[in-house]
């Protein structure tokens, strides 16, 4: 009986190894660590277990890892829509992306960053024609989350201004 104790101890420790391992590179939500340490194959119940202890010990916590995701990412800049596509992808509860997003939503100006990536964009597509370069700058914006409404408003004043 001691001998399988002592096998799943050290099962169990290799499980937390590789949590911990994977939790140096970076913060990773509470589906990440588990679909990782899945893909492994570790036993269901060592996985469960570790996920467990991690989140009771507080080195996993969606809340904090979605804080922190849309922080990164907005500095990136990227748009609020791709930012919760990432968060739904990562596995976070829904109810903790709309908290999250509404809290940063107060601070984040979507119009500002919009029009400075698109200056930006726009000046490196000068040489181009002027609908094609308008058609390329919305599908960057798009790809980068941002509304598609504050593309097409940001896209017609930069057009303005080169006209």
């Amino acid at each position: 009986m001691s001998v399988d104790v002592n096998n799943n101890q050290d099962a169990l420790q290799k499980v937390r190894a590789y949590a911990f391992l994977l939790l140096k590179f970076r913060q990773r939500s509470e589906s990440e660590i588990y679909q990782r340490l899945k893909r492994k194959k570790f036993d269901e119940p060592l996985i469960k277990d570790t996920v467990t202890f991690l989140k009771d010990k507080g080195f996993i916590d969606d809340k904090l890892f979605a804080k922190a995701w849309i922080e990164s990412r907005i500095k990136k800049p990227f748009g609020l829509r791709r930012i919760k596509q990432e968060l739904k992808l990562k596995g976070i509860d829904k109810e903790i992306i709309d908290k999250q997003i509404g809290e940063i939503k107060e601070k984040y100006l979507e119009e500002e960053i919009v029009l400075k990536v698109a200056q930006d964009r726009f000046n490196r597509l000068k040489t181009i024609d002027l609908d094609i370069a308008r058609r390329r700058l919305y599908s960057y914006l798009m790809r980068r989350g941002f509304s598609p409404e504050i593309i097409i408003d940001t896209l017609n004043l930069l057009c303005k201004q080169t006209s």
